[in-house]
């Protein structure tokens, strides 16, 4: 009976295939420059991951942790979290997924926080980007990875570029909700005083939604490294790798060691960056 529905089928597949490949025949030329520019961005993270030994770079760690948590117990936890994953043999897959998520949060809170205060004052402009948010969160992650593939080939970068955009809508969404939801006493006051638009914003809406901001960063990094795993179908290196690995071989126990592995390197960066806005 739905016959007369199907055969007229609206070629949403095909068009977006045709998007794409016109875009890898028409501005290779640009996708070569990004994937050659974050190669070099990358590989030099990972050289300063991965040069010193791997005790200096823990107790960087624990003195970073120090510095955001003045807690013992915390950066006690951070350094016996990374001794695991050196016990475990996944060091260098750690340092790659770090580089990785680094390059991710940094690219995402650069362009999600600036987004997120502009829709905040407008409220039309999030109308209008929410629909567009909404697709990026619900579109399967996996499906992020094919055009990926075809614009930029296998490794580190489409993996990156993925893990953006499907991670972008938590600090849009997130920072949208703490500048809009300052209370207006606080922005009368502001303005009674004289304050400018700028001296409002960094004054009293930036400092009142900063919770929500940190909040957006912890959710953004929690994100990062799951897509970064999901990644590691396309080629990007990190803890993606002996996962996939694992399942190719029904290996269970190599499927529960990086699991683990994950969980650990997932707690650790969730209590580093807890930092206290109060």
């Amino acid at each position: 009976m739905l016959d007369w529905l199907t055969e007229t089928k609206i070629p949403v597949g095909k068009t977006a295939k045709a998007a794409f490949e016109w875009l890898r025949d028409n501005a290779q030329w640009l996708f070569d420059g990004v994937e050659n520019g974050a190669n070099v961005m990358i590989d030099s993270v990972l050289a300063v991951f991965q040069y010193p030994h791997p005790l200096i770079v823990i107790a960087v760690f624990v003195a970073i942790t120090w510095g955001l948590q003045r807690n013992w117990k915390t950066c006690a936890l951070v350094a016996l979290g990374f001794l695991f994953v050196v016990n475990q043999g996944y060091w260098e897959e750690t340092t790659e997924s770090l580089t990785l998520i680094f390059f991710a949060c940094v690219s995402c809170m650069a362009i999600g926080v600036p987004i997120g205060i502009a829709a905040a004052h407008r409220p039309k402009l999030y109308r209008a980007i929410s629909p567009v948010l909404d697709l990026m969160q619900t579109l399967p992650t996996f499906v992020y990875l094919i055009p990926m593939i075809v614009l930029f080939g296998i490794g580190m970068v489409p993996g990156l570029v993925a893990t953006v955009i499907f991670v972008l809508p938590a600090p849009i969404r997130l920072t949208h909700l703490g500048v809009s939801s300052t209370p207006q006493a606080l922005l009368e006051a502001a303005e009674s005083f004289g304050a400018t638009p700028r001296q409002t914003l960094f004054k009293v809406e930036l400092p009142y939604a900063l919770p929500q901001i940190m909040t957006g960063l912890n959710q953004t990094i929690m994100l990062s490294l799951s897509m970064v795993v999901i990644a590691g179908l396309v080629g990007a290196d990190g803890l993606g790798v002996p996962v996939v690995r694992a399942l190719q071989q029904v290996n269970a126990a190599k499927g529960f060691e990086s699991g683990l592995v994950i969980v650990v390197v997932a707690i650790i960066l969730d209590r580093m960056l807890r930092v206290k806005t109060q």
